[in-house]
C-alpha cells in the first residue's frame, strides 16, 4: 500500500479487504511526523491515543461492522477546532491548558466517518496571520523551502499536507487561510460557503467571516471530505439546511460551454510577473477545455483589504474580550505575588497571554466600534460589504465561476513580512472578498515559479460546491497541473 500517494477511497477499500490494517496505517504516519516534522514545526500536539484508536477500527473491520467512508483516513486537525482530550490552544499562550472536553462538530462527524485524527496542526495565533509566525509554538516552514513561510493561518495544516505527514488535513479561513497556504504549499483547499459547515466548537475569531474546510492532496478527496464535514447544525444557528450534495460521486470535468469570469480589477494589476504568467496559463488552459471567458467587473472588491480588516478586527475584539484570566485562559503569576487591581490584572493577563499581532488587532478593532468611530468604521463597512456581495451575485448572472490568482506572490521568506502589518496585510487583497461576500473559494495547484507552487483561486456562487469542485477536477486533470503534482517538496 502506498500511503504517501493513496487517495482517501482507496485507502478505505484496501482496509475494508484487510489488504492493510489501521494500525499499520498510523504506525506509517506516526513514524513520518517524527522523522520529519521537526523540519517543519507543523504540529503543536500528536494524538498519543492513535494507535489505540486505530486498533478498534481493525477490531471493527474484523467483526464485520460497517464502516464510515473515511475510514482509516488520518487527518490533522488545525489548533482553532476542539477536540476531545487533546490540547487546543489555537497556537496561543492564552489558551496553552486548554483541553476540551467535547469535539467540535466538524470534528465529531470526521470521527463518526470512522477517520483517525494524528494530532492538531500549528497555526498563527488565534488565526491572525498570513504566515503563520506569530504561533506560541513558533513559525511554521515551508516544506518546499524551510526558509519560506507555508502561509497562514492554517499553515501548519498546508504544511504537513505537502509533506504527506496527513492524509488529509483540516484549516479554517477568515480572509484566506486555507487558500494562501494550499497555493503556498501545492495543495487542494477548499473554503465553502458561510453556514455549509457548523462553526461550533471552533475557536472565534470573526464570526460572521469564520469556515472550516478540509487541505488534500486531490480534488476527489476534497470532494468527500465536504461530505462529511457539511450539515445543518443545532448547535449552530448559522448553519444551513441546504442539501449536501454527493460531491465525490458527481465529480464531472467536462467544462465545455461553461463561463469562467475573470475580474478586471484583478487581472490587469497582477504585482508579480510569475503569477500574472501562470494565471494566463490558465486562462488558456480553460479555453483548450472548450470553456469561454468573460470579463466581469467587480468594482469594491479594491476595498476588500480595509473592509476585512475593519470587520474581523471589529468581531475579534469582541469574541477575544472573553479571555480574562479568571474563569479559563491564560493567568498572570503576578496576582500570586502582588496585591493587584482588578484592572492590572486584566493588563498583564491578557498583555502576557495574547502576542503582539492578536494585541494589533484587538486594539484596532476595539478603536473601530468605540463610541463616535462605530459609525465612521464598522457600520460603514458592513454597508459596502453588502454591496459587495451583491456585484458578486450580478456578477455570477454572467458566468459559471470567476477565476484569479490566490496571492500577489509564490511563498516569501520568513520574517520577510511579520514586522510590516500593511505589507503583510495587502498580500490577502484576492481572497478576502470572497469571505466578505460569503461565497465558496478554493485554491488548486497549478504551476511554479522559483521552484515553488503556485495556486488558481476558483470561486461559486453560494453553495455552489459541486461546480467549483467540477473546474478544480477539470483544472486538477490538465497537464501544467499533473506536472506540478509530479514533484515533491524537500521535506517529503
Amino acid at each position: 500500500m502506498d500511503f504517501l500517494q493513496s487517495d482517501f477511497v482507496t485507502l478505505t477499500q484496501a482496509l475494508k479487504n484487510k489488504e492493510v490494517s489501521a494500525v499499520e496505517t498510523a504506525q506509517f504516519f506516526l513514524r513520518r511526523v517524527e522523522s520529519l516534522d521537526q523540519q517543519l514545526n507543523s504540529f503543536t500536539h500528536v494524538n498519543k491515543e492513535l494507535l489505540t484508536q486505530a486498533e478498534e477500527l481493525d477490531q471493527k473491520i474484523s467483526r464485520k461492522e460497517a464502516v464510515g467512508p473515511l475510514a482509516g483516513v488520518i487527518f490533522g486537525i488545525k489548533d482553532m477546532l476542539c477536540t476531545k482530550g487533546m490540547p487546543t490552544t489555537a497556537g496561543s499562550k492564552m489558551l496553552q491548558n486548554f483541553v476540551p472536553p467535547y469535539d467540535a462538530t466538524l470534528v465529531a462527524r470526521l470521527k463518526k466517518a470512522d477517520a483517525l485524527i494524528i494530532g492538531k496542526m500549528n497555526q498563527d495565533e488565534f488565526a491572525m496571520g498570513s504566515s503563520s509566525e506569530t504561533s506560541t509554538y513558533g513559525p511554521v516552514k515551508n516544506p518546499w523551502d524551510t526558509t519560506r513561510v507555508p502561509g497562514g493561518s492554517s499553515g501548519g495544516s498546508a504544511a504537513a499536507q505537502a509533506s504527506r505527514l496527513a492524509m488529509g488535513t483540516i484549516g479554517t479561513d477568515t480572509g484566506g487561510s486555507i487558500r494562501q497556504p494550499a497555493s503556498f504549499c501545492g495543495v487542494v483547499g477548499v473554503k465553502p460557503t458561510y453556514g455549509r459547515v457548523s462553526r461550533y466548537g471552533i475557536i472565534a475569531y470573526a464570526s460572521s467571516l469564520d469556515q472550516a474546510g478540509p487541505l488534500t492532496s486531490n480534488v476527489k478527496d476534497a470532494a468527500l471530505t465536504l461530505e462529511i464535514i457539511c450539515g445543518q447544525d443545532k448547535y449552530d444557528s448559522t448553519t444551513s439546511d441546504h442539501v449536501v450534495e454527493s460531491f465525490s460521486q458527481n465529480l464531472n470535468a467536462d467544462i465545455k460551454g461553461k463561463k469562467i469570469g475573470v475580474i478586471k480589477e484583478f487581472i490587469h494589476d497582477i504585482p508579480d510577473a510569475s503569477i500574472a504568467k501562470n494565471f494566463n496559463v490558465a486562462v488558456e488552459t480553460a479555453k483548450d477545455l472548450g470553456a469561454e471567458i468573460v470579463e466581469v467587473s467587480i468594482p469594491l472588491t479594491q476595498y476588500a483589504v480595509p473592509m476585512y480588516y475593519l470587520i474581523s478586527a471589529s468581531e475579534a475584539s469582541s469574541n477575544l474580550a472573553r479571555y480574562d484570566g479568571v474563569k479559563y485562559g491564560y493567568r498572570t503569576p503576578k496576582d500570586q505575588s502582588a496585591q493587584l487591581s482588578l484592572d492590572e490584572f486584566y493588563c498583564f493577563s491578557r498583555g502576557e497571554g495574547f502576542g503582539a499581532e492578536v494585541k494589533r488587532r484587538i486594539m484596532l478593532g476595539t478603536y473601530a466600534l468605540s463610541s463616535g468611530y462605530s459609525d465612521a468604521f464598522y457600520l460603514k463597512a458592513c454597508k459596502v460589504r453588502r454591496l459587495l456581495r451583491q456585484q458578486f451575485i450580478d456578477a455570477f448572472k454572467k458566468c459559471d465561476i470567476i477565476m484569479g490568482p490566490v496571492t500577489t506572490t509564490p511563498a516569501f521568506k520568513l520574517n520577510d513580512k511579520v514586522d510590516n502589518p500593511l505589507k503583510m496585510y495587502l498580500n490577502d487583497i484576492f481572497t478576502t472578498s470572497t469571505n466578505l461576500a460569503g461565497l465558496p473559494g478554493m485554491s488548486v495547484p497549478f504551476g511554479m515559479a522559483q521552484q515553488l507552487p503556485i495556486g488558481i483561486q476558483l470561486t461559486a456562487p453560494h453553495f455552489h460546491e459541486q461546480v467549483l469542485l467540477n473546474f478544480a477536477y477539470a483544472l486538477e486533470n490538465t497537464q501544467p497541473a499533473l506536472e506540478t503534482r509530479k514533484l515533491r517538496p524537500h521535506v517529503y
